[in-house]
């Protein structure tokens, strides 16, 4: 048996629909509120929130309708919108469907804003030149901004988190109402002249009356003013003040300006400690380098020292005295063969050894030894001579052989 009153999503989506278009109130009505979350699509729609402090509610111009829009649209902006309430059955959302959009009576102070904004420009209190660099590791922070509130609580949760060694410094400053820009400025300059290295100044997010004190002239130029390089951090992200302009860096929201002022002490620690292990590797090569170039030294010290020089001297110089002995003792080996030769030979030759055989040595009366019949005249004294004694005589004859001995 089928259950009453059981309907289908898409049964219930429509009724809802309907009774969005049957209610008088829904099809043409104005809702004021600041205008959030702003884009424009390809398409040329414009997607946008309305807000206030009591709400949201989601809002949307097709491209057919901004031809009745007469400024651009910008988040922040105080408007008041027209047209209908209306609900998309797919995704059971209900938005407002935008046909006309004008400024608000507020919208007075954005007009403000515009014309402070390009009177600072024109003065250059937004050029580039004029911006300094936030240091990457500082120590002390400067913060104006209130006591309490989100702000200065994410900002320390922040700094504690990264680094608590850093030193925050806070300047209770009032971020809204009439006297907020004469607070502001004062705690800027208060801070300014104690060589901190970096200031924040912000708050938490808020409509464009809240954050007015920001979008100050004084505000802006005690901002330029100062010789501390100074973090802006206003609001939300989608919030823009002339606080952001003139100060050296925008940061979207204070937790921001935190991550931004305060360097990550662990991520340094590591930087460092990657650092002195690279020095360490570097020393400890450029050390072995050196070791091995004070041997090289040494080895060559140690060649060309005169003790070794000397001692090569007498090396080579008892190398050449082993050589001479050799040399010599060769020569004198030969000299003595060679002499026992001579003195063989001359042993053969000796008349001494001749005369002891039954021989006689003949000379004449000079002591010429008379070696052939030839050396001989009759009548010549002749001495010859015996191994044992020695004989003169007078030649009377000479008789000369022939080849054959006749």
């Amino acid at each position: 048996m089928a259950e009453a009153n059981v309907y289908s999503v898409g049964q219930v989506n429509r009724y809802i629909k309907n009774m969005f278009s049957q209610d008088f109130f829904l099809r043409r009505l104005s809702v004021r509120g600041e205008i959030s979350g702003c884009k424009y699509h390809t398409a040329g729609h414009i997607y946008f929130t309305l807000k206030d402090e009591t709400g949201v509610l989601e809002a949307v111009m097709f491209a057919g309708q901004r031809k009745n829009l007469k400024f651009q649209l910008q988040t922040g902006q105080r408007v008041v919108v027209s047209g209908y309430i209306d609900a998309y059955e797919k995704t059971s959302q209900y938005k407002l469907y935008a046909m006309d959009v004008r400024r608000d009576g507020t919208g007075d102070l954005y007009e403000r804003f515009l014309k402070l904004r390009n009177e600072l420009e024109d003065m250059g209190l937004f050029s580039s030149e004029y911006k300094q660099p936030i240091p990457k590791y500082a120590r002390t922070v400067g913060v104006v901004t209130a006591d309490t509130g989100a702000a200065i609580h994410d900002i320390e949760t922040v700094a504690a988190r990264r680094n608590p060694y850093v030193q925050l410094i806070l300047y209770p400053a009032l971020v809204q109402g009439e006297n907020a820009k004469y607070s502001i400025a004062k705690g800027l300059r208060t801070l300014d002249a104690m060589g901190l290295d970096v200031i924040i100044v912000g708050r938490g997010g808020g409509s464009i009356e809240e954050l007015w004190a920001f979008n100050e002239e004084m505000v802006a130029q005690a901002i330029f003013d100062c010789r501390t390089p100074v973090i802006s951090a206003v609001g939300h992200e989608t919030d823009v003040t002339i606080a952001d302009y003139v100060a050296d860096m925008r940061a979207p929201t204070p937790s921001a300006a935190a991550e931004l002022a305060v360097f990550d002490y662990n991520q340094f620690a590591d930087r460092v400690d990657v650092i002195r292990q690279a020095l360490v590797r570097g020393m400890e090569r450029s050390l072995e380098r050196k070791k091995y170039r004070v041997e090289q030294a040494r080895l060559r010290l140690e060649m060309h020292h005169p003790e070794r020089r000397l001692n090569d001297s007498r090396l080579r110089l008892a190398d050449m005295e082993e050589q001479m002995r050799r040399i010599l003792e060769r020569r004198l080996t030969d000299r003595k063969h060679r002499l026992a030769l001579l003195s063989g030979r001359l042993d053969g030759r000796s008349p001494l050894k001749r005369l002891s055989g039954g021989f006689g040595y003949v000379t004449d009366a000079a002591g010429h030894a008379v070696d052939t019949v030839r050396q001989i005249e009759i009548g010549q004294t002749l001495d010859i001579r015996f191994a044992d004694g020695r004989v003169r005589t007078q030649v009377t004859e000479t008789e000369e052989l022939t080849a054959d001995g006749q």
